[in-house]
């Protein structure tokens, strides 16, 4: 599985939020008000994904420091304390993280359209709330794609130190 790239998710925005233009002009007076509830949902998820990757981030490179500090093996009690992540939950985590991020640009890029369909009406009460709902809703999603892409970068499993980084003493 390749890394998350940022310009996939811009391309998946823009295509959704054309998408999304095109679809509110035709439907736009029969849809009800935008709810507003998708904002906190997206930014809750974004601030667990986040916390997450700086979790897992230290769990992984923990490790890698107290083999580092104690020689090449750790001590017994080290590796009670270090408590290593199960591989396959990494992998899950980053297979979460890349849906996460896909997720977030569709989502993104759908508020982003309708935001710019509404834009027109902002005199009136009932686009302006849309316009309002539309834009929280773009900035939830782009604050959880950001969150996914850095617990993805994550789940990247730290590089093992050269040798002559280890001769070196660092």
């Amino acid at each position: 599985m390749s890394p998350t790239r940022s310009r996939t998710l811009v391309v998946i925005a823009v295509i959704c939020a054309a998408a999304a233009w095109l679809l509110a002009g035709l439907f736009y007076s029969s849809l009800p008000p935008l709810p507003w509830t998708a904002v906190p949902t997206l930014l809750l998820l974004a601030v667990v994904e986040a916390w997450s990757g700086r979790t897992i981030r230290d769990r992984l490179n923990r490790g890698r420091r107290a083999r580092r500090k104690q020689g090449r093996e750790p001590g017994r009690e080290a590796v009670a304390r270090i408590r290593p992540m199960p591989p396959i939950a990494v992998a899950r985590t980053a297979a979460l993280a890349k849906a996460s991020a896909y997720a977030a640009a569709v989502i993104a890029g759908l508020g982003a359209g309708f935001a710019l369909y509404v834009a027109g009406s902002l005199s009136k009460s009932i686009p302006r709330g849309d316009a309002f709902v539309a834009l929280g809703t773009f900035v939830a999603a782009v604050a959880l794609a950001t969150a996914a892409i850095y617990l993805e970068r994550s789940c990247l499993v730290p590089d093992k130190p050269d040798e002559d980084d280890e001769a070196r003493g660092g």
